[in-house]
C-alpha cells in the first residue's frame, strides 16, 4: 500500500462512523498533489444536499483527530466538500447507484477515434462498465481504459 493510499484509508476509517452518526455519505477521500501542493480531500455528501454547516462540523472533527494522530508528514490543505453535479463514480455503490442514468466516459486513449463517450450505463462489474446508446446499441468498456466515469448533467 502506497502512502498515499494509506492515508486515504486512514481518514476513511475515521470518517465512516461519524458520517453514520450524521447521516451522512463519505463518497471519497483523495490525498494528492497538484502544482506542489498537496491537498486531503473528502467528498461528502446527503440526501436533499450537503450545508456549510455540515461541512464545518465534518471539518472541525477532522481537522482535530488529524492534529491528534499526527501521521500525514507533509504539509497539506484540508478540504471537505460536496462532489457536485459532476460527480465521479468510483466506488460499486456510485455505480449501482447510477444503473441506467446518462453518464459521461473519458478514456485514456481513443477508441474509434472518440476519447469520450456518453450513453446509458446498462451494467457494470470488476473489469468492465457497459454503455447503451440512443440507436441500441452497446458499448463495453473496459475500466482499466476509463480515466473518468461521472453522471451526465444538462442545463
Amino acid at each position: 500500500m502506497s502512502r498515499r493510499e494509506e492515508y486515504e484509508s486512514r481518514v476513511e476509517a475515521f470518517l465512516l462512523p461519524m458520517m453514520e452518526e450524521y447521516g451522512f455519505e463519505l463518497v471519497d477521500v483523495e490525498y494528492v498533489k497538484e502544482a506542489g501542493t498537496w491537498y486531503l480531500r473528502a467528498y461528502i455528501d446527503k440526501e436533499g444536499g450537503f450545508t456549510v454547516d455540515d461541512c464545518e462540523t465534518v471539518s472541525r472533527r477532522l481537522s482535530d483527530w488529524l492534529d491528534e494522530k499526527d501521521f500525514i508528514d507533509d504539509s497539506y490543505i484540508l478540504e471537505i466538500s460536496s462532489p457536485g453535479l459532476g460527480r465521479p463514480l468510483k466506488k460499486e455503490k456510485d455505480f449501482k447507484r447510477s444503473l441506467g442514468e446518462q453518464v459521461e466516459v473519458k478514456l485514456y486513449k481513443a477508441v474509434d477515434r472518440q476519447k469520450e463517450i456518453a450513453g446509458k450505463l446498462l451494467a457494470f462489474d470488476g473489469d468492465t462498465v457497459t454503455l447503451g446508446f440512443e440507436d441500441g446499441s452497446e458499448a463495453v468498456l473496459k475500466r482499466k481504459d476509463i480515466a473518468l466515469i461521472r453522471l451526465a448533467f444538462d442545463f
